[in-house]
């Protein structure tokens, strides 16, 4: 018995997972052989393509196409027309299924709206993709990159508020009051062995 929820115009293929209480809205279709966890959420005009992977809490805004070859972390953010690629030499006459390159977005992750991501990249936890920014190579942990190509401008804490670290290399986040450690050009949470 299926446990979510889909509007009457999303197609769901035969042989995909999806988990219970996720929600997938008009227009969207979900592809053979894709797994979505619990209480995601997909917007109008989705594609979820074959073998994609989406872990649970995932946001999924309208006129995402998620390529295979793409696997998200749980409480990934997708903004609006965010685009993923999956193969770096793309031509129409030449087929190049066996070819897709690996993209890993990782737990708490945010990309925003217009940002492109080229494939075989990771994003790092918690990182956040500016809106409009074209990533080209990895994205550390709790990075903030913006522009196109993109680049770090700073750092992030997990509630989303640009973190300001002191001499120490100490920042504290203004929402949560969680504290975070900036070393080697590395953050973590303190108390936590995020990287």
């Amino acid at each position: 018995m299926k446990e979510y929820f889909a509007h009457e115009t999303a197609v769901i293929d035969e042989g995909v997972e999806i988990g219970n209480g996720t929600r997938i809205w008009h227009f969207s279709h979900i592809m053979t052989g894709c797994k979505i966890g619990e209480n995601c959420n997909l917007g109008q005009n989705v594609v979820v393509s074959p073998d994609v992977v989406l872990g649970n809490n995932i946001k999924v805004q309208n006129n995402v196409s998620i390529y295979t070859g793409v696997i998200c972390e749980d409480d990934v953010f997708l903004g609006p027309s965010m685009v993923f690629t999956n193969v770096i030499n793309p031509r129409s006459a030449i087929v190049r299924r066996d070819k897709y390159i690996k993209t890993v977005v990782e737990k708490g992750a945010t990309i925003g709206a217009n940002a492109t991501i080229v494939c075989g990249n990771k994003i790092g936890k918690f990182a956040f993709i500016g809106a409009g920014a074209v990533v080209t190579r990895e994205v550390s942990s709790y990075a903030l990159v913006v522009g196109n190509p993109s680049r770090q401008i700073g750092w992030m804490s997990e509630y989303g508020h640009r973190l300001k670290f002191n001499s120490e290399g100490l920042a504290i986040c203004p929402e949560s009051g969680e504290e975070y450690r900036l070393n080697d050009d590395k953050v973590t949470k303190s108390g936590s062995t995020n990287e």
